[in-house]
């Protein structure tokens, strides 16, 4: 007997031993310790803090929970973030679990927080790789693969002990599950337009928007706008427009006022239109998915007391009319749109065969891409050249505008007045005042007598050389040949140069 007394004591020491090292803290997850002072303070009660993440089981009948739960050691909870969402699974409340373990004296104590997930469905789910923050330690998971099966058979009850019934059960009682409420919500998807008729040509704004009032915030969440975004879009297109997009941006809430109430609006999509015929521009109803949280009807603290779902919302169909032009001579090539004309000058006094440059500039609100160069009525009197066009187009506050400028080089050859409003000509359309109009030179330089040069171009200001030879230059007309005379008597001088090369070599020799 004493013989084998011995053994089973050295087993009970050895299985002391494993369970304290199962109880020490993981040398991986300890943050490291700050370098040795030579006045050691108390060491921080995190600083032996340690944090893991433990994933549910792979497989689980559509009856069943998935979770995912993080251990905290060494210190107590303070805070930590949100877990995450996964897809094809709805949050179904927390729980915490408390262990104390006592070995040789020593105590530890490890906090586990349990996320409940509801599957929505039977399938394979991808359960992507993510971080969570616990007391400022930040605990990354891997991820994995879920396996949701359908519902076993309920097998007939073996006769026994009740199952599932815990000691915790036995003295607490079994914790009754929480009910929760869905409450009514104001918000709403809209699709507004700023006009609902246009002319060909004329520019619409539109913006998709999602509205909802403050008290709504803690209801409602975006879901998957980056899957959704696009296949919304592609309802909202259309094929008979020139669009001129708002440039991307995040979506951040905006206070407005609609029916006399406050709400907060989102915007997810912005564009000005401008339709090239007069097809109608329809606009069908297109949903938005969210999600709607259920909120506890007993709140409980320390949970999060509210059950995630989703809501789908539609926004109402749309049509835009679209008029065609008054008649006119070039009604398919005027350009639509609220303008004025803005002009430039290069100088103020003018001669004949001096070229100069002339701004033919439009401003306003409208289709500029679609703007085409004035007509320019040229003569024998008057040589054009160009034009070379700049534009600069601006988004902003839901309106589209800018500058479009046709920049010409102009040489007058007859002195007298030059009317550059009989040359230069533009018919517009103001669909404000459902009216044509024309912009025309207010400009009338008046050319001087002959000038002694002919200088279609301008010199280089930034070279001095060529500035100094261009302006110096004869412009006597000379003969065609002249340079290849030049270059036989070039010729010939090297010849004679080099025979005289070969006779010295020899002499020398």
């Amino acid at each position: 007997m004493f013989a084998m007394a011995v053994p089973v004591r050295f087993v009970c020491f050895l299985l002391l031993l494993w369970l304290g090292a199962a109880g020490a803290p993981r040398a991986q997850t300890v943050p490291p310790a700050a370098p040795a002072q030579p006045a050691p303070a108390p060491p921080a009660p995190t600083s032996a803090a340690e944090a893991d993440i433990v994933l549910g089981r792979p497989q689980l009948s559509i009856n069943e929970y998935y979770t995912i739960s993080f251990r905290l050691r060494g210190a107590a909870l303070e805070k930590y973030s949100a877990f995450p969402d996964l897809e094809g699974f709805k949050k179904s409340g927390k729980s915490s679990t408390t262990t104390t373990r006592i070995v040789n004296g020593k105590t530890s104590v490890e906090l586990t927080i349990t996320q409940r997930y509801a599957a929505y469905g039977e399938g394979d789910y991808v359960l992507k790789p993510f971080t969570m923050t616990i007391n400022g330690l930040t605990v990354r998971s891997g991820g994995g693969a879920v396996r949701v099966v359908s519902q076993p058979a309920a097998a007939a009850p073996a006769p026994g002990p009740v199952q599932g019934l815990g000691l915790l059960d036995q003295l607490f009682g079994k914790p009754k599950p929480q009910e929760y409420v869905e409450l009514q919500d104001q918000a709403f998807l809209a699709l507004v337009p700023d006009k609902m008729s246009v002319f060909v040509g004329e520019g619409v704004h539109i913006g998709l928007y999602f509205y909802l009032t403050p008290a709504d915030q803690g209801l409602l969440n975006f879901y998957d706008l980056t899957r959704q975004l696009p296949a919304i879009l592609r309802q909202l297109r259309q094929r008979t427009v020139w669009e001129e997009s708002f440039n991307e941006q995040e979506i951040e809430p905006e206070t407005v006022t609609a029916g006399g109430k406050q709400y907060l609006r989102y915007r997810l999509y912005e564009a000005m239109l401008y339709p090239l015929n007069a097809q109608p521009l329809t606009f069908p109803a297109v949903p938005l998915q969210m999600i709607k949280y259920r909120v506890a009807k007993k709140p409980a603290e320390g949970l999060d007391n509210r059950l995630a779902g989703y809501k789908t919302y539609l926004s109402q169909p749309r049509t835009i009319e679209v008029k065609p032009l008054p008649p006119h001579p070039l009604r398919d090539q005027v350009p639509v749109g609220e303008f004025r004309l803005l002009e430039t000058i290069d100088r103020t006094a003018f001669r004949t065969g001096e070229a100069f440059r002339y701004g033919f500039v439009v401003e306003g609100e409208g289709n500029l891409a679609a703007l085409s160069a004035p007509t320019v009525a040229t003569g024998p009197t008057l040589e054009v050249y160009g034009p070379e066009v700049e534009q600069n187009l601006t988004r902003q506050a839901g309106r589209v505008g800018g500058s479009k400028q046709f920049s010409y080089r102009l040489v007058a050859r007859q002195p007298g007045p030059l009317p550059l409003d009989t040359l230069f000509a533009l018919v517009v359309f103001n669909p404000a005042t459902a009216r044509y109009d024309t912009l025309h030179s207010g400009l009338h330089p008046r050319i001087g007598g002959a000038a002694q040069r002919l200088a279609t171009f301008d010199s280089l200001p930034a070279d001095p050389f060529y500035k100094e030879v261009l302006n110096t230059a004869d412009n006597t007309l000379r003969p065609l040949n002249e340079y290849r005379q030049v270059r036989l008597y070039a010729n010939i001088i090297l010849a004679v140069l080099l025979a005289v090369a070969i006779f010295s070599r020899w002499r020398s020799r």
